[in-house]
């Protein structure tokens, strides 16, 4: 689905962005008969309130839709993007007081809402459509918008559909549309390759694990971005409860983040050398599967102890991690829907990051702030390095007792990246458990903008 702006025109219907302590001076602003109007259906410009105001002959002349106050609108994203599922199809252009922040917010949040997830029932109609507002940067907006809906419809497509070879060839057909080039190494081809943990948690399934990267940009800074690939996740012989396992279809999301992610930078043609990682695999059960107790090394030369192979994430992410590091890039950076753990701390909404250097840190908590994209640093701990030791081999995949698990899930990702300094590890949940603003239930990219926010001055572009 293309999510862009309407082309300007003068036939578009003014809307109106009314906070709610301004609601009377706009009501004298307007002809009586508006006034009536408003009064009579009760518009009090309560964040999100919508009003829709006919012509003399009937037809749609205005709109206007409550922002509310300051309080109301510190607990709602993209609160403007209410009103595009709320007002009649047509196309609208924003009227009003806004900050260049706000009218970016609720320009992107406007396109965002436009998402549908067609592949099975049809797209319809995507509703109301925006004109660019004054000041924003459009073709930013819509390369933004374009990337989050190729990441949710990676999460939002089923495994019969979306498992690591459909997942490759989407990254192929992506890399088609901007002349990038991928490759990747598959099967059996991944122990010769020096890839054994990618290869141990993905050789129980019909379709075979592989290592896809992808390689765009041939001047400028580097960026390393690599995301966990896991198309399915039944949890392997360790098997996952039939709840655990409802939702294992997102378990690509790190993989979709980050693809989405370069689709964006791709699109906007920034000036830097992008490589793309993606360990995909479907965690399964036969008799190839992996076991508990088993020990696997890694690229690296680690060992690591298998004590639960539902945490398998972090297993496929090191060998893709050790490779990024063997050619250290200015920025490196994983995603991956990793831990509970991670969602207990801090719910759906959030994602929580680790960074090597406060400067980078600094970077993507501003870059979060001014996008509407939150993220929250959580601590590389080094006392809890001990619980990822299990003492008969370098490193313990499950450590127990439960404790601090995002985190030692990340110091376990961190022994992998030794030769890069400036190293973003993201904890995220990929999922959208109901409909907000913006944000449909189902697949949701995280920390996405919030990176590209900050990769200017990281990368200095």
């Amino acid at each position: 689905m293309s999510l862009t702006f309407a082309p300007a025109t003068d036939a578009a219907i003014p809307l109106y962005v009314v906070p709610a302590d301004g609601r009377d001076a706009w009501l004298d602003s307007q002809p009586e008969r508006v006034r009536i109007w408003a009064e009579a259906n009760g518009f009090d410009a309560s964040l999100g309130k919508v009003l829709t105001v006919p012509s003399e002959t009937g037809a749609l002349a205005l709109a206007a839709v409550g922002y509310g106050d300051a309080a109301a609108r510190a607990r709602t994203r993209f609160a403007l993007a209410r009103a595009q599922a709320a007002l009649p199809e047509a196309t609208y252009r924003l009227a009003g007081d806004l900050t260049a922040e706000d009218r970016d917010e609720a320009a992107l949040g406007w396109l965002l809402s436009r998402y549908r997830f067609g592949r099975y029932k049809g797209e319809g109609s995507p509703g109301a459509a925006l004109i660019a507002p004054d000041g924003v940067d459009a073709a930013r907006l819509e390369a933004i918008a374009a990337g989050e809906a190729f990441t949710r419809d990676l999460i939002n497509t089923p495994a019969a559909d979306m498992g690591p070879d459909a997942l490759e060839e989407a990254i192929r057909d992506l890399a088609g549309d901007f002349g990038a080039e991928v490759q990747a190494i598959v099967g059996d081809e991944l122990l010769d390759a020096n890839f054994p943990m990618i290869h141990a948690v993905g050789r129980a399934a019909s379709a075979q694990p592989r290592l896809i990267e992808l390689l765009w940009g041939d001047s400028g800074p580097t960026l390393t971005l690599v995301g966990k690939g896991v198309c399915f996740d039944t949890g392997g012989l360790n098997i996952k409860s039939g709840a655990s396992m409802g939702l294992m279809k997102k378990d690509m999301g790190g993989a979709a983040t980050v693809l989405g992610l370069a689709q964006t930078i791709m699109q906007l043609k920034l000036p830097l050398q992008l490589r793309v990682l993606i360990p995909a695999v479907e965690n399964a059960i036969s008799g190839a599967a992996f076991r508990p107790q088993d020990i696997l090394t890694s690229r690296k030369g680690l060992t690591v102890e298998i004590n639960n192979t539902d945490a398998e994430g972090r297993l496929v992410l090191a060998d893709a991690l050790a490779l990024a590091d063997e050619a250290p890039p200015d920025l490196l950076i994983s995603m991956a829907t990793l831990t509970g753990a991670a969602r207990v701390a801090v719910g759906p909404d959030i994602a929580p990051f680790y960074a090597t250097e406060p400067a980078l840190a600094d970077a993507i908590r501003a870059g979060a702030e001014t996008v509407a994209d939150p993220v929250w640093q959580l601590p590389y701990h080094a006392p809890y390095e001990e619980m990822i030791e299990p003492g008969i081999a370098d490193l313990d995949n499950a450590p127990k007792g439960g404790f601090a698990g995002s985190i030692t899930a990340a110091l376990f990702l961190r022994r992998f990246v030794t030769e890069t300094p400036r190293y973003a590890h993201f904890d995220i949940y990929g999922w959208q458990p109901a409909p907000a603003p913006a944000r449909p239930k189902g697949g949701v990219g995280q920390g996405a903008r919030a990176i590209l926010q900050a990769l200017p001055g990281l990368l200095e572009l």
